[in-house]
Order: C-alpha cells, then structure tokens, then sequence
C-alpha cells in the first residue's frame, strides 16, 4: 500500500503564508468596513415625467423624494427638444416659419419682418429663447458642439433708435436631429435640484473633437452645486481620447468621486473610453460602482423584489451608487406617485437595515498590501504547489531533497517580481493555483485518514502513530452522521486556508473595483476534480481491488488504462451521458456571461435562503458538495464500490472549490465570502443527514 508523506516544512511555509494572508484579509475586512455610505438617485427627468402624468407641482414630487430617503438626483444634459416642451426656448424650422408666414399664422411681428426681409431660409433652423440665461448657456453649448461657421446671428426686435432688442440663432442644420443635439448640464435644474435639498449624480457627456476649453467649462456649469458623483453618460468618457489629464486635473481640483457603471453581466463595468485612464489618474479612492435595474427587467420585478435585490446588491457587490428608475404603472390601490415613493422609502430602509448610511457614495481607501506579506502568501503557495506533487507521486513524495529544491525555485521565482512591484501575473497564478489545489489537498486529506484506517483494519493493529489515526470505525447510524458531519467541517475549514490565500494574493483596491478580475472561474471549477480523481486513483484501485486488498495500489496511470480497456454497457452510457450534460450545465451557469437562464423554483429558493442567512448559500455546495462528503464517509464505512466512492468523492470536492471559488469575486466583502462559506458548512451538514438516513433505510430494508 502506498503511503504518503506530508513535508513538514512545506507545511510550516504554507503555514507562514497563511498568517501574512489572514493579515491581509484584517486589513481588508477594515477597508471595507469604513465604505459604508450609499447614494440613493433617481433621474431629475423621471421625477419631472411623473409629476406631469399625476398632474402635480414638481415641487410636491421632489419633497416627497426627498423624504421617502432619495439622496441625488442624476441630471443629464438637456436638448432643444426638452427646453422646448418646457417654454424656456423656442426652437422652429425655417420652413414652417415662412409657411406660417404665408398662411397668416405667424402672428409676431418680428419674425414677420425677418420673413419679410428674405433672412428666414428654409433649409435652416433657428432659436430663440424666453430665459436669458437658459438660451445664453444653450447658445454656448451649440456653438461648441457645431462650431461658429455653421452659426449665424440675427436681430430680433429693434429699439428706437434702431438697436436690435433681441437674437435669433440661425444654424445650418437638419431641424428633427437638431432637436435632442445634447447641450451641457443646465443650472436651472442643478438649482432646482440644490434647493430642494438633494445632491447632484452629473451626467455629462463628451465633445466631438473634444477641446481642452470644452472640459473647463463643463466643470465651471458645476461650481457652487452638491456633486455627489460624476458618471459619464455615452461610450465615452469627458476627454477621451486625447484629453483625459484635462479630465482628472479639473476633477481632482473639485474632489469629485467618478461613478463607474456595472455592466449586465454583473462583471466589471459599462466599457467607455478613457474611463479606466481617468480612474487611474485620478485616484481608485475616488471611485465608486453604481448599478441600475435593466430597464426592461424592472417592469417584471415586484416592488418587494427589486427592493430585496437594492438591499443584497450593495451588500454583496460593493455598489455605492443606487440609480433607481421609476415604476411605470401603479402598485395595488395606490396612485403612480405613491407606488414608487414606497418604492423609494422601502429600499432606503433596506439598505439601511444593512447597516448602510445614505448620503454621497464612500469610496475604499487606496488600499495595496505590503510586498512583504505578499511575498509570504506566493511563498506558501509555491509549497502547496509541491505538496500537491509529493502527494500524487510516491517518487517525489520520498525525494524530499529534490522537494526542498523544487520549493525552493519556484518560491524564488515568484517572490522576486512580488518584491520588485511588477507581480501582477505571479499573482494571479497564486491566486489560481491557491483556488484549485487548497480544496484539493483537504480532500487528499481526508482519503488518507480513510486509507490508514483501511490499513489498520487490514492489519489488525490496535495502535498506529498519529493522533489521526486513532478513530473507531462507527458502528451505528448515529456515529456515522457525527463522523461525517466532522469530516465536513475539518475539510471545510482547511479548504478555507485556500480562500485566505486566494483573497491574500488579489486583495488591492483595483480588484475591489474590477479593473482587474479573476478570470478562471470555469476553470476552477473543473481542475480541482480532475487533481482529485488523480489523487484517488494513485490511492486506491477503482477496477479491481485485488490488489489493495494485498495492500498493492496500482499507478493512476494503469488504472486508467483499464478503465479505457472496460467494455460498455448501453445503461453505462446512458447515465454517463447524463452526468456529462449536468455537468456541462453546471459549469456554463457559473461566472457571469454563460446566460443559462435560472429555474422559477430556484430563484424562490435563493431568495428564501437570502433571507435566513447572512449570506445565501450557494447551491452547489449544499444540494451537491457537501452531502456528497458526508456521503462519502458512509460509503467507506460500508463498504461500498470504489467506483461509487470515487464519484462521490469527485462531488465533495465540488463543493470545497466552489467555498474557495466564491472568494474570487473580490468585489464582494471578504466577511460576505467567509460567512457564505459557513452558512454553506452549517446548511451542507443538515441537508447532508437527509441521504445518510434514506440510504440507511434503503439497505436495511434491503437487507
């Protein structure tokens, strides 16, 4: 029989990386902790439309915004269009001017003398405003975005002694597409917004052949008003492409937070250029994540629904920023107004049962661990690295010289760039193979006290060295359930060192807002069950146990090639056929861009366990992972095929990777990831009794 040897100083070196790991996860968690105030917005525009279908003042609307827990209106830019429909320009094409004039339509009589003197063309268009300093800032913005020599200034009224009273904006243009032209942030609106007691989530977009002049003076619009936020609106950020700095340099001067979109697939974020330059250069602690319900979901969702979904998407994704569309259509009894301030009221106070404040968005510290510890985490990576290989090879597992050497390169190696600031790849490598081989080695664990224990029964000893070797085989029911429930919980907890290593070797501010990612998550779902079947077949003989009976282990290598040599049967085939294809679901639902569309019943079922617990179990762990393990301890107690063990020891792992796996999504808060992992643990362990009892039940009545 083979045994394997477990290096003890690769044991004390992962043990070293897990201390600096653990530090840096404190220091994490206390970064998090302090990111704890969010900005609840709704659209300045949507509150406006509302207001108009319920026939009320708008004043009345935004009070009852305000006090229903609304912190920010987002304001947009405006258009012709919309200052039109409001009476605060008057914009109209040269054609209708002159038909009007002809049908004795056109009743004022400066625009009769503009016709009368050939100055109206048809093919032009032309504005006029009734405020001053909204057609003085509208005025601004056309000439910046058209430029002067499609522009042409007319007269519009004249005094006695012949000095024109007025102005008319003539503009060689198309009149529908010149209507909704974008016209910068109106201060009408930021006043409005500012007086009734609300920050301001600006919404500006960029210039074509955008000038340096052009950024100044969309800024200067915003001086003396409570930003709380800027987010770019379009696929391009203020600036881009050339000129970015002008961007950071005129909000770092004004200390304002830049909002980053969550993208639909909940990874990373809405792509606009020049965003993640304007990020770097302005500081990743002036950076916040906001996340809007799509618009075409929110319709389906109860009000009930998207409040749950506010109250968990801050929780667990790290968004600061809330932008809330308004429900289209009344609520039970209650009015259109009325159905979305309890929307609005109903959110605040979840969020706020979170234990968030409202107000304008926090944003993390620049938080960047010490190289120091860095280094400690890779460094016990790279002897789990080895571990892993004495563990599959009797060779390597007796050549602790070529061990101690093989650690001691690969330590070198990845330690150096850590140390030197340039270890961006040697981290994600950490960060990957702490994710796949961690649950690995708790699971080669756990087949190893089965193995001694198998060898003690094989020889009838009555004492073997190692404390770990010292356990009873159960006898009843009763100890079997108490035996695999510990076995879920010792696996659990080391399986845990890898999600602290994982979490050590990612944590920076830059992970925590996605411009950088963990990108093998698929991967890590299948590589931990492939380095375990390995693991298995190098420990016990799937085919035929014969020779483990002689305490003789074929090579994995051999049992494999029998296993290829088996003939199959149709039955064989058919239910292979159906693990493969559960399998391949499996793996296409996890991450985020698979669009496997998610079961009614499952849906239910997570929101249920959202709220029981902290944070909601994942499925795979509790329906598979972990009563598989349990599973599998009865399994050997009982005696049943090695085929039938291998499988269910293939699942257990499952679960372990997937506890590991949840930490790679670094915008969630490490204590989020860790209390899911429990939660996991403790629901597993129940759910796992359920096929213990009815197998059980199962072979006595069998039998």
């Amino acid at each position: 029989m083979k045994k394997f040897l477990y290096n003890r100083l690769l044991l004390i070196a992962i043990a070293i990386g897990l201390i600096a790991s653990l530090a840096i996860a404190f220091q994490r968690h206390e970064v998090e902790t302090r990111n704890n105030r969010v900005d609840l917005v709704v659209d300045y525009d949507s509150l406006w439309n509302l207001a108009e279908r319920e026939g009320l003042d708008f004043s009345t609307v935004l009070s009852k915004a305000k006090n229903a827990g609304v912190t920010s209106l987002a304001i947009y830019e405006t258009t012709l269009e919309k200052l039109t429909r409001q009476g605060r320009i008057v914009v109209a094409a040269g054609y209708d001017i002159i038909a009007n004039y002809y049908n004795g339509t056109l009743a004022d009589y400066n625009w009769r003398v503009l016709v009368e003197g050939g100055s109206i063309d048809p093919n032009r268009v032309y504005v006029v405003g009734t405020d001053p300093n909204v057609y003085a800032e509208a005025k601004d913005d056309i000439i910046r975005r058209t430029g002067t020599a499609r522009i042409n200034i007319l007269p519009f009224g004249v005094d006695e002694d012949g000095n024109a009273l007025g102005e008319v904006l003539e503009l060689r243009a198309q009149y529908a597409p010149f209507l909704t032209v974008k016209l910068g942030i109106p201060t009408y609106e930021l006043d409005i917004a500012r007086n009734a007691g609300f920050m301001i989530l600006a919404r500006p977009s960029n210039y074509l052949q955008c000038k340096a002049d052009d950024i100044r003076s969309t800024f200067a619009r915003l001086d003396g008003f409570p930003i709380s936020a800027v987010v770019f609106d379009g696929q391009q950020a203020l600036g881009a492409p050339n000129l970015i700095d002008t961007t950071v340099g005129e909000m770092a001067r004004r200390r304002l937070t830049l909002g980053l979109i969550e993208h639909v697939t909940q990874l990373q974020f809405y792509p606009q250029l020049g965003l993640e330059n304007l990020a770097r250069g302005l500081g990743y602690d002036h950076t916040a994540r906001l996340y809007a319900i799509p618009k075409d979901e929110q319709p389906k969702l109860p009000i009930e629904t998207a409040v749950n979904r506010w109250a968990t998407t801050d929780h667990e994704r790290n968004i600061r920023i809330n932008l809330l569309r308004i429900y289209d259509k009344p609520d039970g009894d209650m009015n259109l107004v009325d159905t979305n301030m309890k929307y609005f009221r109903d959110t605040a106070e979840a969020i706020e049962a979170k234990g968030f404040t409202l107000g304008s968005a926090s944003t993390f510290d620049s938080y960047y661990p010490s190289r120091a510890l860095r280094a400690l985490v890779v460094l016990g990576t790279a002897a789990a690295i080895v571990l892993y290989l004495s563990l599959i090879s009797p060779r390597i597992n007796h050549a602790i010289k070529f061990q101690l050497i093989l650690f001691g390169v690969l330590a070198v190696v990845m330690i150096i760039p850590i140390l030197i600031g340039a270890g961006g790849k040697v981290r994600l490598f950490a960060a990957f193979a702490a994710a796949n081989l961690f649950p690995v080695l708790a699971v080669i664990w756990q087949l190893d006290r089965i193995r001694f224990m198998k060898l003690r029964e094989n020889l009838r000893l009555r004492k073997l060295k190692g404390k770990v070797l010292k356990i009873r085989t159960p006898a009843s029911i009763v100890q079997i359930i108490l035996t695999a429930i510990f076995a879920l919980l010792v696996t659990g907890a080391m399986s845990m060192v890898g999600a602290a290593y994982l979490s050590g070797a990612l944590s920076d501010v830059e992970y925590f807002l996605e411009f950088n990612v963990y990108r093998g998550t698929k991967l890590t779902f299948i590589l931990p069950l492939v380095l375990v079947a390995i693991a298995y077949l190098q420990r016990f003989n799937v085919v035929d146990d014969t020779d483990e009976r002689n305490l003789q282990n074929l090579s994995a290598l051999d049992q494999i090639k029998k296993i290829l040599d088996l003939p199959v049967r149709v039955k064989t085939f058919l239910g292979l056929t159906i693990v493969a294809v559960a399998f391949i679901i499996l793996i296409a639902r996890s991450g985020h861009t698979a669009g496997m569309p998610v079961p009614g019943i499952e849906v239910k079922f997570r929101a249920a366990l959202e709220n029981l617990f902290y944070a909601r179990p994942r499925s795979k762990e509790i329906l598979i992972g972990h009563p598989a393990l349990m599973l599998g301890i009865m399994a050997f107690f009982k005696k049943w095929s090695r085929p039938a063990l291998m499988i269910l020891v293939i699942a257990a792992t499952l679960g372990q990777s997937s506890m590991v796996e949840t930490f790679a999504h670094m915008r969630t808060p490490i204590f989020m990831s860790f209390m899911r992992g429990i939660d996991g643990l403790i629901v597993g362990a129940v759910i796992g009794i359920l096929p213990i009892v009815v197998v059980n039940a199962c072979m006595r009545f069998k039998n």
